[in-house]
Parts: structure tokens; C-alpha cells; sequence
């Protein structure tokens, strides 16, 4: 959700690192791939399921192989050359396009913070989120384009969706659109109306991820449609 503009798992010790470049690395919503990085933090000798043959080789590249024969050998996990262009030339541009989408990040949540027909906005960049202080620590100050936020009671999350003009309804995230998606009637639907409660998903809960488009017109856009 951070992108490595923002973290870089291995400063906190972890030895593999997975990243979707669909999302935020390749940035376009134009090319599916994935990732899998050894950070050379693990030690192989200590796990019992690397095969025999691998084994030939210095034990720090042990677990790589392994991934990548199965990966590419078993599962057919190589990327088309047009998808590889896509998500290379896309990632030129992340630190870029990360400050801009932060930035904007911030400041819609910042002002659906303080709007009357908004309840609530979870944002780990607002200093009343519980992991603000953690999130500030390991980010850098910067905290990602992904928030989610509940509408004030009669206001029915598709209403807004409808009259949203420059945000897009997609399941997708990490784009440089501002994406949007009622979490309820999508992503948590299957597990019924019960566990969504006890979970604390509401009925009008909104996931945005926000784009690159310019911050006022993102702003005015749900000035409108709150309106």
C-alpha cells in the first residue's frame, strides 16, 4: 500500500519482500505483475523446505531459486514483454507521482475529516488515527494514497458514488485516477451483514484511492457530491 517510495521492508528485517507493480510501482492501470524481492536477510541453511538440487548453489541464493524455477517453470509466472515495458517505464516516474498522490491523499482526507455529512475517515496521515505516531516512523512522514472513510447516517454510499464527476468506481488501486469503492457491497459482501458488524464495516464505508489529478478539483468534486 506504501510502494517502496515510502518503505523499504528491509530496514525492519524482512527477507522477502512482495510487491504488486499493478499497483502504485507501474502506477497506469495498464499491465498485471507481481514481485518477489530476497533481501539476503534470511538465512536458508534454517529452512527445512528447499529442495536438494537447489543447494548446489551459495545458500543466500537458496530460496530465490527455488521461487523462481517454481514460479516460472511450474506456474508460468513470466511477464509479456508489453506488460514488462509498462511496469519499467512506470516505476521511472513512482517517487514523483508518490508525493503528488500523498499529498493529495492528505488533504482530501484532511477536509472529509471536518465535513458534516462524513463520520468518519480512517487515514494514517490524521493525527486521530491510533498508528499515526508508527506510521509517521516508518514512512517518512508520508502516508500513502489509500484511505477509507463511513458517511453520516441517511446518506447512502451509492447516491455519492453516482454524482462523484472526476472519481472513477473501480476495484483497482494504486492507479493514477482517484479510485473509489463501497467496501460493504464489494470486497466484504459474501461474509453477510453479521460478521461485517462485528468487524466494524459500515454499510456506507468508502475506500478511495487517490490519484495524481489536481488537489482542488479533487476537493471540489466531493464538495459537490456531499453537497
Amino acid at each position: 500500500m506504501t510502494s517502496p517510495a515510502l518503505f523499504q521492508p528491509r530496514t525492519v528485517g524482512a527477507g522477502l519482500v512482495v510487491n504488486a507493480l499493478t499497483k502504485y510501482i507501474g502506477g497506469h492501470g495498464n499491465a498485471l505483475a507481481g514481485s518477489i524481492t530476497d533481501t539476503g536477510l534470511f538465512d536458508w541453511t534454517r529452512f527445512p523446505n528447499i529442495a536438494d538440487n537447489y543447494k548446489v548453489l551459495p545458500p543466500k541464493m537458496w530460496g530465490i531459486q527455488q521461487i523462481r524455477k517454481k514460479g516460472l517453470r511450474d506456474w508460468g509466472g513470466t511477464l509479456a514483454a508489453t506488460d514488462a515495458h509498462h511496469i519499467a517505464v512506470g516505476a521511472e516516474t513512482l517517487a514523483l507521482r508518490m508525493e503528488r498522490v500523498c499529498a493529495n491523499a492528505h488533504a482530501l482526507a484532511s477536509y472529509l475529516a471536518k465535513h458534516a455529512n462524513v463520520r468518519t475517515v480512517y487515514y494514517p496521515g490524521l493525527p486521530t488515527h491510533p498508528q499515526h505516531e508508527l506510521a509517521k516512523s516508518l514512512f517518512g512522514g508520508a502516508f500513502g494514497g489509500l484511505f477509507s472513510f463511513e458517511l453520516a447516517d441517511g446518506i447512502d454510499c451509492f447516491d455519492l458514488l453516482n454524482r462523484l464527476e472526476i472519481v472513477v468506481s473501480s476495484s483497482n488501486l494504486g492507479d493514477n485516477r482517484t479510485l473509489a469503492i463501497p467496501v460493504a457491497h464489494t470486497i466484504f459482501w459474501e461474509i453477510g451483514a453479521a460478521r461485517r458488524k462485528e468487524m466494524g464495516i459500515a454499510d456506507s464505508l468508502i475506500r478511495l484511492s487517490v490519484g495524481i489529478e489536481d488537489r482542488d478539483d479533487l476537493i471540489d468534486d466531493f464538495a459537490q457530491a456531499l453537497g
